[in-house]
């Protein structure tokens, strides 16, 4: 019971940060393009956002163990609600601002929190270390969800309410604040090991360096993710003339990627017994 109280914690902070970062994602080109921006303009943007995610992800491990996680993932509902208010300007740069602030804060949307959780499962309450793979799953079974309705209730408000593509990122705001204060509130603070940034850098380079594998595994997860993103930057364009509502698409993509997760793990764990 002690466990299954504060694994309801954890989620109660977590989850209305990811259904944020979800309904953040269906209507961004949309919105871009009705402020009249060029192709090659929204192009830029999104890297705004791509470049701050990847060069503050390189420390923000170092930055939450010496912040402290809890205030990390306060950090990240700021910044988050901050770029989804920066969406209601015209201006480009006040928008670049926007998606720098956006990937700022997705890059500790995705460390801080579970590293928090971490800490906590294992130190303060000392529970079995063969528990957390249960609360990670709930937590994914729980996002794949969130991730399809993100979808729906994105074009229920911009289409079905006619609020307009910018909706969804208001809409969002509500939540990270009820994610930030929770965590604020009933949240303990946790810190890691203080190094420094260089050290801590230079251990993951040499870590490279001396393991061929895990090189490789980087390579290939870096060109997944390039198709990816470069997919998140398409679709919009080409789906629009033909008249598909784009929630409803994004959802679509979402189960879609639920359904390949639910099979992955049946076929290396049923009875197929599939090699990854």
């Amino acid at each position: 019971p002690a466990f299954r109280r504060f694994q309801r914690e954890f989620l109660l902070g977590y989850l209305p940060a990811l259904a944020a970062d979800w309904l953040q994602g269906p209507l961004l080109f949309q919105l871009l393009q009705s402020r009249g921006f060029l192709r090659s303009q929204i192009a830029a943007l999104y890297s705004c956002g791509f470049a701050s995610n990847v060069a503050f992800g390189l420390i923000s491990g170092v930055f939450v163990d010496r912040l402290g996680r809890k205030k990390s993932c306060v950090l990240s509902s700021g910044l988050c609600s901050a770029s989804c208010l920066l969406q209601l300007s015209r201006d480009f740069l006040a928008l670049a601002a926007g998606r720098v602030l956006a990937g700022l804060g997705t890059s500790l949307l995705f460390s801080a929190f579970e590293s928090w959780y971490v800490h906590e499962h294992l130190e303060r309450h000392d529970f079995p270390a063969e528990w957390i793979p249960d609360t990670f799953s709930r937590v994914a079974l729980w996002n794949s969800g969130l991730a399809v309705a993100a979808g729906l209730v994105a074009e229920l408000v911009a289409e079905g309410l006619v609020l307009g593509p910018v909706a969804p990122f208001l809409v969002a705001v509500p939540f990270l604040v009820l994610s930030g204060i929770f965590a604020g509130k009933n949240w303990d603070e946790n810190y890691g090991k203080s190094r420094p940034c260089g050290k801590a850098c230079g251990e993951g380079l040499r870590g490279l360096a001396s393991d061929p594998r895990a090189l490789l595994l980087g390579l290939v997860q870096a060109l997944v993710e390039s198709i990816l993103l470069i997919f998140a930057f398409l679709w919009t364009p080409i789906l629009e003339p033909h008249g598909i509502p784009l929630g409803i698409a994004f959802s679509g993509f979402t189960a879609a990627s639920a359904a390949g997760s639910a099979l992955f793990r049946r076929g290396v764990s049923g009875r197929l017994r599939l090699q990854p």
